[in-house]
């Protein structure tokens, strides 16, 4: 038997969060924003971001699924059709929650949660060109590290070849001063 949630339940049972959360999730996916508590907001981004993921995959088994937690057939449409495209770069955090003061009434903490733009061409190509320059930075570092650890070996090949022309040039020198000492 699967182990049920710790924690609050939204002031209700596990049905009565689950029905909850769909509803907050439809109103959200209809009104693009939606005002609640912070707590359900809270609860609600990554409900309704694992909905919009399925939703960018966007195959029949994804779309069953959907339906079976938001029961408005215009809704899921919208979300398959409308909402999921615009996400098709972003990797995930479709949602966004601002803080909006205390209600009125009880004073309850409330935040707007709102669907994220969608990447524009502009905002991919600039993260492209950063995401560039940050491999050309980390390139040229690598480059740079490897010339030095490269440099002292080269430095020391040049001292090794002048350590060996001196070391023949004293062998010549002696073998010579050998036959010339023969000779005389």
């Amino acid at each position: 038997m699967p182990q049920p949630a710790k924690g609050a339940r939204l002031g209700g049972s596990a049905a009565h969060e689950k029905l909850l959360l769909a509803n907050l999730a439809r109103s959200l996916f209809e009104h693009g924003r939606i005002t609640t508590t912070e707590a359900k907001a809270r609860m609600l981004r990554p409900y309704a971001e694992r909905l919009i993921t399925k939703a960018k995959k966007g195959d029949l088994h994804n779309r069953r699924q959907v339906l079976g937690v938001i029961r408005d057939k215009d809704v899921v449409f919208h979300l398959f059709d409308e909402i999921a495209p615009n996400y098709v770069n972003r990797p995930g955090g479709y949602t966004r929650i601002i803080k909006a003061g205390n209600r009125k009434g009880d004073n309850a903490p409330m935040a707007i949660i709102e669907l994220v733009e969608a990447l524009t061409v502009q905002q991919t190509a600039v993260k492209e060109a950063e995401a560039a320059t940050k491999r050309a930075t980390k390139e040229a570092a690598e480059r740079k590290a490897a010339k030095k650890t490269a440099a002292p070996a080269v430095e020391a090949a040049p001292a090794a070849v002048a350590d060996e022309a001196l070391a023949v040039e004293a062998e010549a020198a002696e073998s010579t001063e050998a036959a010339e000492a023969e000779k005389a």
